[in-house]
């Protein structure tokens, strides 16, 4: 016989919610999901088709899966016991913080992010904040490397803008993976950075067990092929001079190296500008002794402000030139008889000094630095002419009515910044700004040789 049973109304909505989120779950949600995937996988393949070195799949993996992968690595779990033994702390707690550390550093690469947001940001600010020049063998450096090789972008650390100008300018060759310090650690702007495939690098000192599940993603990358951008100096230069490099990126990828599995290449990358838009904010860090960088909110956005203003009114100009040149990459495989960190170090550090570009306002200031007295601005430039080696180009491509409009340009900039005055008796030095001038002719003392670069 049949009877009617009544269900309080909450009961009822519980089992329908339930029913609903069954149903979802085995019928509707995987549809979907394979749905994205599938629109995932093929915008994936159509950047791959444009890309020098298309984007690899570690770098495509689920983020909580890398993070899984990471902290169950033997190494890893070696490291967890010997941490929890040192500390007399429980496994499991040690585990724990190794996990954090792990969430701490994986990024959650977004393709979309990337290509869709990032390139596209990096190529507007770069190119309506500077003109931006190229090494003329950029491209055929990256063509030459063997497309199984994994490639390491070793780069000196002048600005922030750094990021951007590297991000745009190899946006035609790979997506780069970059270890970044703990200025992005800001939301929102940490989870941008990480959904572009950068990874998180505490410079302080976090102990052993920070350092080997940073060193153990850092080769499982490598040894997957991601293409990776890192500035080895260890922090922004204060006094414009190339800093020696630090070893401790390199032994993390030397650590686990097997020249007859997939080779390294570095590619050693120098950056220049006429005007770091830091410079003065570094040199007081440097006049310190120290690297807090004590910029201030109100300065920022008073100077953001302002430029804005200029870009409304008609009135902006650019911030001179930025260069971006790529060395001759530089095997590990044919540098393994000598495998050591300190000699890769050297030999990577003489490379950024050999491609290092000259610019106009440090090319100045470094003349300007040199005589003693005024000098007019007709012989300044004369003299900065003829410093260059003779095979030398420069971003003037032996063209002398652009040489002397660059350095036109370059003047006046250094005038209305107040480096220099110029009076009667011709250009010379602004006292309370000489550090500021030394910061820029600092620049080149590193450089042998002046590289072409493409207008």
């Amino acid at each position: 016989m049949m009877q009617t049973i009544e269900l309080p109304i909450w009961l009822f909505a519980l089992i329908l919610l339930f029913a609903t989120f069954t149903a979802l779950t085995h019928l509707l949600l995987p549809s979907v999901r394979w749905f994205f995937r599938r629109r995932l996988e093929k915008a994936v393949a159509r950047i791959n088709r444009r890309l020098t070195r298309p984007i690899n799949p570690f770098k495509l993996v689920k983020r909580y899966d890398m993070i899984q992968r990471l902290i169950y690595d033997p190494q890893v779990a070696q490291a967890i016991s010997d941490h929890a033994n040192i500390n007399e702390i429980p496994e499991n707690v040690a585990f724990e913080q190794a996990r954090s550390y792990a969430r701490e550093i994986v990024p959650g690469f977004s393709a979309f992010a990337y290509f869709g947001i990032g390139i596209r940001a990096a190529r507007w600010l770069a190119t309506a904040l500077y003109n931006v020049h190229t090494g003329l063998q950029n491209d055929e450096y990256i063509r030459r490397i063997p497309s199984d090789a994994t490639v390491v972008f070793v780069m000196n650390h002048r600005s922030n803008m750094d990021y951007v100008l590297v991000t745009y300018l190899a946006a035609q060759a790979s997506a780069l993976s970059y270890a970044v310090g703990e200025w992005a650690r800001v939301w929102p702007l940490s989870r941008l950075i990480k959904s572009m495939g950068a990874y998180f690098v505490s410079h302080k000192s976090e102990g052993a067990l920070y350092r080997k599940v940073l060193a153990r993603y850092v080769q499982m990358a490598t040894h997957a092929g991601v293409t990776q951008a890192v500035f080895p100096e260890g922090g922004l230069t204060v006094d414009g001079k190339l800093k020696p490099l630090k070893m401790g990126f390199l032994s993390y990828i030397l650590g686990n190296y097997d020249p007859n599995e997939r080779d390294i290449f570095f590619v050693p990358v120098a950056i220049n500008y006429d005007w770091v838009l830091e410079d003065r904010v570094l040199i007081a860090a440097s006049q310190r002794g120290d690297r807090r960088f004590k910029a201030k909110i109100s300065v920022i956005m008073t100077f953001t402000l302002t430029k804005l203003w200029e870009k409304l009114s008609g009135r902006f100009t650019k911030f001179g030139s930025a260069a971006v040149v790529f060395g001759e990459p530089m095997s590990l495989r044919a540098f393994e008889p000598q495998l050591q960190i300190e000699p890769l170090a050297i030999e990577l550090e003489a490379r950024i000094k050999d491609v290092m570009p000259l610019l106009p306002v440090p090319l100045l200031a470094k003349v300007i630095l040199s005589v003693e007295g005024p000098i007019l601005q007709e012989r300044l430039v004369k003299a900065s002419r003829e410093m260059l080696p003779r095979d030398h180009s420069l971003l003037f491509k032996e063209n002398e009515e652009l040489f002397y409009s660059q350095m036109t340009e370059a003047l006046s900039q250094m005038l209305s910044r107040g480096m220099i005055s110029d009076n009667n008796d011709g250009v010379i030095v602004v006292d309370e700004n000489r550090d500021l001038l030394q910061y820029y002719a600092n620049s080149l003392d590193s450089s042998d040789r002046a590289k072409v670069i493409k207008v």
